[in-house]
């Protein structure tokens, strides 16, 4: 069999859906591997480490997917009406293994389905002890979790510990993380390190004993709606207005005291939900700094812009596209060992054999189009009954930081 890596093409994008690592190991296994020029370029892996560990170059995308049994990206391909049509190079049969948006993107999915390409959604990966090492968005949103209290470190006028000297101290920095799913747990993690005073806040329960445990304070409206604020799932369940404007209220007056603000929260398949509004923004300390991990789904503060450093009312909002994607490297090769343990249990000895379960609980989870079909329940719930569906999805994940 065959597997071809392709080269990322969207704005931002510096990752790729392979590591040398991974692909020694794919051919140790008998598959033969293919990866695009320069695929692995922008995250410091050249064509050559890629030549030295048994992969063939392959000049463009269609001599890549020539003859290709499974197809590896990190985003999905782009189709009629994008900048470019990556889909129509692909040929029915073909196994595609990416990050879809298949939630958020239905005419993605239906020209998949039509295009007769089996595709895997990996954002939809079941969130059960035997799919960890699979999930990528838990390793990709640890990674964005971590380089955004670097990004917001950088953006700071001040220092971030307390420091003593001979001309006077210098005060700790306050900083407060907004979600505490994977990404929120990793940048805290990394700010108690550098030696900020650390607060946090959530409507999942569960949360305060982790946030708690790394050094920092729970913040949150402790009632009862509270106590009954988490999905069997581990998810957040939407919150009555009057909870949420309970809620507003405790993060309005806490984020005054603030130096940096970090939001994390993404509900899958919708917009991001506002959590600092302008009346925020604009009680904020002078020099204060917003780290909006949410930006690429509309934001957690509406005042951040896709791909931009802006300043309002003297605080400087961030809104870094793809952040995962700025610790390329580290990014591309965890994401590459995601796609292995996610490929393997499905490949015989031979690597001549790919074998697709419906009844695993992995593969139903994933497995988003099958023999020119959309097959996924969730996606066909959501065509069939959009209200419903919505309301089904409503539910604040940190760990989407990875998408377009």
């Amino acid at each position: 069999m065959k597997i071809a890596i392709l080269n990322e093409k969207r704005p931002h994008e510096t990752r790729v859906a392979g590591s040398p690592e991974v692909v020694k190991k794919l051919i140790e296994m008998g598959l033969k591997v293919v990866v695009e020029k320069s695929a692995g370029v922008a995250s410091s892996m050249p064509d050559g480490a890629f030549r030295d560990a048994g992969a063939t170059i392959a000049k463009d995308a269609a001599t890549a997917l020539k003859g290709a049994d499974i197809v590896l990206k990190v985003q999905r391909p782009m189709i009629a009406g994008d900048r470019t049509d990556e889909l129509s190079k692909f040929s029915p049969g073909q196994t595609l293994i990416c990050q879809m948006s298949a939630r958020s993107e239905p005419e993605f999915v239906k020209a998949l389905a039509k295009a007769g390409v089996t595709g895997f959604a990996m954002e939809m990966l079941p969130r059960i002890s035997r799919a960890q090492s699979m999930d990528v968005l838990s390793s990709q949103s640890n990674l964005a979790g971590y380089k955004a209290v670097l990004d917001a470190a950088s953006e700071f006028g001040r220092a971030l510990p307390m420091m003593m000297t001979a001309a006077g101290t210098i005060p700790p920095a306050r900083v407060l993380f907004m979600g505490v799913g994977v990404a929120g747990l990793q940048a805290i993690a990394t700010a108690r390190r550098l030696g900020a005073i650390v607060s946090a806040t959530d409507v999942r329960p569960a949360t305060k004993e982790q946030v708690e445990s790394l050094g920092a304070t729970f913040i949150a409206v402790e009632d009862e709606e509270f106590l009954e604020a988490q999905t069997a799932g581990g998810y957040a369940k939407e919150m009555s207005a009057e909870y949420q404007e309970k809620q507003r209220a405790l993060i309005a007056e806490t984020i005054k005291k603030q130096d940096i603000v970090i939001c994390t929260a993404l509900i899958p398949g919708r917009p991001a939900p506002v959590l600092v509004d302008e009346d925020m923004v604009k009680s904020m300390k002078p020099g204060s700094v917003i780290v909006d991990l949410a930006v690429e789904a509309g934001g957690n503060c509406p005042l951040s812009k896709l791909g931009k450093i802006v300043s309002k009312n003297n605080v400087k909002i961030v809104g870094h596209a793809n952040v995962p994607g700025r610790l390329a490297d580290d990014a591309s090769k965890l994401y590459a060992k995601n796609l292995f343990n996610f490929l393997t249990p499905m490949m015989n000895g031979d690597g001549d054999t790919f074998k697709i379960d419906e009844e695993d609980e992995i593969i139903k989870g994933t497995l988003i189009t099958l023999g020119g079909k959309i097959v996924n329940d969730a996606i066909l719930a959501m065509q069939a009954q959009p209200a419903k569906a919505e309301a089904v999805s409503k539910t604040v994940s940190d760990d989407a930081g990875a998408g377009e």
